[in-house]
């Protein structure tokens, strides 16, 4: 059996519904050409549609470093580097007590890799907003609904962070009036 063959009936089983089949295909097309980045490539990307995101990250790598040359998969890369750090990021958040300024850092660094992934810049507004850093949570929220026009909680959280980033503008910038009488 060849490597071809095998990235054959990856395909068949991924026109069949079977990822995990198909994770397997592909990972035998890989033992017997460790050399295709072709095949780490699209095992890559079975296995980020599979949610397996550590394994789709480490074929992303080693696809890039088969073939540095090729944007489509150095951009594929980026994209799962993004989304393993959303996921770590995630993790970071939901621990107590949260460690929020690091899940900011990760979660720029998504952003900066995957400008389009919605997700980070609804979790980046999130987590602006319980460091009270209103004004950086509104860009976040903004971005998120130039992306997605319809998401309702891209809507919510741009409408909630606006008002708060003016009250706290208001309340640091108040004088105190004098009442009409």
């Amino acid at each position: 059996m060849d490597g071809d063959s095998s990235i054959k009936k990856a395909y068949e089983a991924i026109l069949s519904g079977d990822f995990e089949q198909a994770i397997l295909h592909f990972e035998e097309a890989i033992a017997l050409d460790p050399t295709n980045g072709a095949a780490y490539y699209k095992c890559s990307i079975t296995c980020a549609r599979s949610g397996k995101w550590q394994k789709a990250l480490q074929y992303a790598e080693q696809a890039v470093s088969l073939n540095p040359e090729l944007i489509e998969y150095q951009f594929h890369l980026e994209n799962v580097k993004a989304k393993a750090l959303v996921i770590e990021a995630e993790g970071i958040l939901s621990n107590s007590p949260a460690r929020t300024e690091e899940a900011v850092a990760m979660l720029l660094e998504a952003s900066r890799l995957d400008p389009l992934n919605i997700e980070a810049l609804l979790m980046l507004g999130a987590a602006y907003a319980t460091l009270s850093r209103y004004d950086e949570a509104v860009v976040c929220a903004r971005d998120a609904v130039r992306l997605e026009p319809e998401h309702s909680a891209a809507r919510r959280m741009f409408a909630d962070m606006s008002r708060r980033s003016r009250i706290l503008r208001t309340k640091s910038g108040r004088t105190k009036r004098k009442r009409n009488r």
